[in-house]
């Protein structure tokens, strides 16, 4: 695949810098990563989309070419900062509305968004979501054998051990590209983009930090189940790989608890990454969705 120059911009956001990349012209699309990932895991999906949208990959707060900043005392409100930073994106580049397209991370960042500033969205697309029907479920003795990673990136040392040299951090990176994709070995050709992204000063860190933001949180889903909630009222649509291990197909079952309008379209053969393991289908879907509101 021919990649395009990639037009790296930065700008003052909810005072911090922010680094994104931008293409296209018409409706405007943000696509809002997760981990361990930056904004190069959308590289399949901004040419294309660029065609009918325009596209805006950011790093989140703490990832890629971001500002690099404390955590906010308490931890927790690191999700209401995200969805500031989002906002005073949207304002610097005079978005009165936006479409959300996100995974993992990103998708916690974008119902948060959908519940504070509903008229600013024109509609949600997720891939594979975090959200909070999941509940006791994160619990279940197949997931604590998989989220083992959680815990241990809230440890203050965490960044010292995966990030000691370029062959830990790749080592570690690989584990989860390969284990969450349902193809082994479908990052490799980029696995040294991602070294280099994650040994950023401060990247690892970063990253991290969003678990050590999110601890408590989990913790209490796990205790009293899944919350209820006011319904986010914005159309969305759900893709979501049938093989991640994460973040189970399965669990899907609770989002008309949570969605007033939604469709949902497991994904054979693909996993947690279904916009980089599937981007064929990803981009037809997301410019359909789009295109019909």
């Amino acid at each position: 695949m021919t990649e395009p120059s990639w037009n790296h911009r930065y700008v003052e956001a909810n005072g911090i810098r922010m680094h994104y990349v931008r293409h296209g012209t018409g409706t405007p699309i943000l696509l809002l990563h997760g981990w361990s990932e930056f904004w190069y895991v959308w590289r399949k999906n901004v040419a294309p989309l660029a065609e009918a949208f325009d596209v805006v990959v950011p790093d989140l707060r703490g990832f890629g070419e971001t500002e690099k900043v404390p955590l906010p005392d308490p931890p927790s409100r690191l999700l209401d900062d995200l969805v500031e930073d989002l906002r005073g994106l949207a304002d610097a580049l005079g978005f009165e509305k936006i479409g959300l397209v996100s995974h993992d991370v990103g998708s916690s960042v974008a119902q948060q968004f959908a519940r504070r500033y509903p008229e600013r969205l024109t509609g949600l697309f997720f891939f594979n979501c975090t959200y909070p029907g999941i509940g006791r479920r994160w619990a279940e003795p197949e997931s604590v054998a998989e989220i083992w990673y959680q815990s241990f990136h809230r440890q203050p040392w965490a960044q010292e051990i995966v990030g000691e040299s370029r062959r830990t951090c790749g080592i570690y990176l690989k584990h989860f590209l390969d284990h969450w994709a349902h193809e082994p070995g479908l990052f490799d050709a980029a696995l040294d983009l991602w070294v280099d992204n994650f040994m950023r000063p401060g990247n690892l860190r970063g990253g991290f930090d969003w678990y050590v933001s999110t601890g408590e949180a989990r913790m209490k889903l796990m205790r009293e189940g899944a919350p209820e909630l006011p319904k986010i009222e914005t159309p969305a649509r759900f893709l979501w790989g049938e093989s991640d291990p994460i973040l189970k197909v399965r669990w899907a079952d609770r989002l008309g608890e949570y969605f007033a309008e939604f469709e949902l379209t497991p994904v054979p053969e693909a996993g947690h990454f279904v916009h980089y393991e599937k981007p064929e289908l990803a981009n037809a879907e997301i410019a359909r969705f789009f295109g019909s509101l």
